[in-house]
């Protein structure tokens, strides 16, 4: 990609009305437009990012047996009747609206009674269990509190799995595959480090659900973690019983504030009993299936790698997600062996196959700088006088800002 072609601008100021750090960052270095409050438009820069989040959870999902499908966004109404789910009294966050024809429709805020009815044609026997499907598909959720940036949003973009089993034991077996490749999903993206499994409410469908929380000072949330454990437990679940039931103690265990990166449930039969969702067993007798739940939201994982990873300077995006490796800032100028060499140097790497932002704008030194800075691409390659005169090229890496002079065959063999 070349930066001249680029139509997003950086700026130097987010919205005044924009109080998270990460929104503010993703819409002052072009990755982000805020269309609403807790709405966004993902530029080209920000789809970048969002998509190999996406493929870095497809991966692991597929790798425990999930099979990709989508779902539809518009509900019926009767369906969720069917479970209790569609009084606003019990579920408060609805976007509803009428078809013109007549009935009445919702926007999906999450899909346990859909992807059960779908199944109810697909499993009738014992033969057919268990099955792992799974989505990413945009939610929407009238939120009241919009002041996260992306990370809490009236739309946004989650991957929901469902598993499909035909007992208990077959159901924990795959969720603790589940929980192991959400450890995956995390430290591949560079925060399984402050991200722990958290105890918290399994409101109606068990004792506890599992989050992934992420340790963070933007966070929502409180909860208590036994660092040695590497577990942690929600505040609202803090209760000596509770402690004990997991083996916990609680002079072990720390105050930290975080964000929920992710959760599993065990739904047990509260959707497959309402919706008719059975099979035949081995001897002969109909039972209901046994469901599992999964989710972590794309655009809350953006959200939260912008919090963590980001200076005073701006983003600083891990390798596996960064938009770009490479940032390339031509300092050409009006000279033109300048230009030569770095469009040779651009037109190498993209035959490699490595993926590289092309800073080719006639525009200042300070200002180009300024700008990879904010962008946050982990490494910068400056093709400067240098380059010209003894074929060596600034690398600078923006984690760490270590600067080190390569030359053009170092760069091509990393």
């Amino acid at each position: 990609m070349r930066q001249s072609q680029l139509f997003t601008r950086t700026r130097r100021d987010a919205p005044k009305d924009e109080e998270a750090k990460n929104a503010q960052l993703l819409i002052r270095a072009g990755f982000v437009h805020k269309e609403m409050a807790g709405v966004y438009t993902y530029l080209p820069l920000g789809l970048r990012v969002l998509n190999n989040i996406v493929q870095i959870i497809r991966e692991e999902m597929n790798a425990i047996g999930g099979q990709e499908m989508v779902l539809t966004a518009l509900q019926d109404k009767k369906l969720w009747e069917k479970t209790d789910r569609w009084d606003d009294k019990k579920v408060d966050n609805w976007f509803k609206t009428e078809f013109k024809s007549g009935g009445e429709t919702g926007l999906g805020i999450t899909h346990e009674e859909p992807i059960t009815r779908v199944m109810s044609e697909h499993i009738a026997s014992y033969r057919d269990l268990p099955v792992y499907a799974y989505q990413f598909q945009n939610k929407f959720r009238n939120e009241l509190r919009a002041k996260s940036g992306i990370m809490r949003g009236k739309e946004f973009l989650m991957k929901d799995l469902y598993s499909f089993a035909k007992n208990e034991e077959e159901h924990q077996v795959f969720f603790e595959k589940a929980r192991e490749a959400y450890k995956t999903v995390f430290a591949r993206m560079g925060i399984g480090d402050r991200t722990y499994v958290t105890f918290a409410s399994g409101g109606m469908f068990s004792a506890f659900s599992e989050e992934f929380q992420t340790v963070s000072d933007a966070g929502e949330d409180t909860i208590f973690v036994d660092e040695e454990k590497k577990i942690a437990v929600n505040k609202e679940v803090l209760t000596d019983e509770n402690l004990a039931t997991l083996g916990l103690e609680r002079g072990n265990l720390v105050e930290k504030k975080s964000i929920e990166a992710g959760n599993i449930f065990t739904l047990g039969t509260r959707f497959s009993e309402p919706l008719g969702l059975t099979y035949m067993a081995e001897d002969g007798t109909k039972q209901p299936v046994v469901m599992g739940s999964y989710g972590i939201g794309p655009t809350r994982l953006m959200g939260i790698i912008a919090e963590l990873f980001s200076d005073e300077k701006g983003l600083v995006w891990p390798e596996a997600v960064a938009p770009f490796q490479y940032h390339l800032v031509s300092l050409a100028g009006t000279d033109a062996g300048i230009t030569s060499i770095a469009d040779e140097l651009y037109a190498e790497l993209t035959l490699k196959g490595i993926s590289v932002l092309y800073d080719d704008r006639d525009a200042r030194a300070g200002e180009k700088f300024a700008d990879s800075d904010l962008m946050g691409m982990p490494y910068r390659i400056v093709v400067g006088r240098d380059a010209l005169a003894t074929g060596e090229y600034e690398l600078v890496h923006r984690a760490t800002g270590e600067v080190s002079k390569v030359s053009k065959e170092d760069i091509l063999k990393r």
